[in-house]
């Protein structure tokens, strides 16, 4: 039973989720929506019952002290709700949590009660797989959704993905099939260096989703995060001469594959994001200078960050993943180099 006799009544409100584990590569989806709930202080209401839906021996709880005193915390999916006013204000319903081990019905089931409950007039579920993409490139974003209705009018591509799926592949068809508009959002993190965080991959998903919900979105230590890990992974390729040679071979095929993007809509949706960060009083970059994820014009930071862990060999651009099995995902992810959803990535061929 559903119960929300704390939760305010919500104006214009989007669920935003994202989930640890085979659709998060390098944490970066679960970490934009932690972003999101701590730049706006947002209020959990709810926690799902973590004995419904986790394999302990896969998620273990931890255990830690509080004044002395010995607690445990579940591994769980939290609901949280944070108010942005603003000209347009408009609510959002972040669910934060890990793919579940079982029960994936009734665990979509239960965030569509809660979506009805609510009121969601749109579900927005985050995600990052691993690709064939370099470190020194705009992080590719792709948005799908399996409405066709959905994907004309919000410029989205229509999912044609068949294949293994995750919990985000399984909730957005839940959303579709309930009558719950659901789109998909899906960053590319390179695979040759996979390990979380990547701040690069979360400020991109954090950008296609202000775009998409018309919202803006305080970015707060982001962009310097993002700028010093591109940093610190330029500095770790240029000590090996064959990742350096990769990187270059990435850039190449990148480069002529989105040569075509240098006018028409990509300019424009980045000059629109340049007036609503001005307009709002946030950093942003002029039209015309180099932009980064975060629209800033700043070049890179020339400090490297510590601690910084060096990446695995990428495989070399003649082997296939199954030859080389280099690079590897999330702690608890079994990604490999092709992504959560197979060679073609989520839901989706990847950009």
């Amino acid at each position: 039973m559903i119960e929300l006799d704390g939760v305010p009544e919500l104006v214009d409100p989007v669920m935003v989720a994202a989930f640890e584990g085979w659709n998060d590569a390098g944490d970066a989806a679960s970490t934009a929506v932690a972003h999101l709930d701590s730049e706006w202080k947002g209020e959990v209401f709810a926690a799902l019952d973590a004995e419904d839906y986790y394999d302990f021996q896969v998620n273990r709880p931890t255990v830690w002290l509080d004044g002395g005193v010995r607690k445990i915390t579940w591994p769980t999916t939290r609901l949280s709700v944070v108010r942005v006013g603003g000209d347009k204000p408009r609510d959002l319903v972040l669910v934060r949590g890990i793919e579940p081990s079982m029960r994936w019905r009734s665990f979509c089931n239960e965030l569509l009660g809660f979506a009805h409950e609510l009121g969601v007039e749109l579900v927005v579920i985050l995600g990052a797989l691993l690709g064939d993409t370099p470190h020194t490139r705009p992080v590719p974003v792709s948005g799908v959704t399996s409405d066709p209705d959905l994907a004309r009018t919000m410029d989205l591509e229509e999912t044609k993905y068949e294949g293994p799926t995750g919990i985000v592949g399984i909730l957005q068809e839940a959303c579709t099939h309930a009558g719950v508009p659901a789109v998909s959002l899906w960053a590319a993190v390179p695979h040759y260096v996979s390990q979380p965080p990547n701040p690069k991959a979360t400020l991109a998903l954090l950008n296609r989703l202000e775009d998409l919900i018309d919202m803006r979105i305080p970015l707060g230590e982001l962009p310097e995060d993002a700028r010093a890990w591109q940093v610190g992974v330029d500095q770790l390729a240029a000590e090996d001469s064959e990742v350096a040679e990769y990187v270059q071979t990435l850039e190449e095929a990148r480069d002529t594959a989105e040569l075509p993007e240098a006018s028409g809509e990509a300019i424009a949706r980045e000059f629109e994001r340049y007036l609503r960060r001005r307009d709002g009083g946030g950093p942003a970059a002029p039209p015309g200078s180099h932009a980064t994820e975060s629209g800033d014009a700043a070049p890179f930071l020339r400090d490297t960050p510590g601690g910084r862990t060096r990446p695995p060999k990428p495989q070399r651009p003649e082997t296939t993943d199954d030859d080389a099995g280099l690079a590897e995902g999330p702690a608890d992810s079994p990604e490999g180099s092709e992504g959560p959803e197979g060679p073609e990535g989520p839901e989706g061929p990847k950009d």
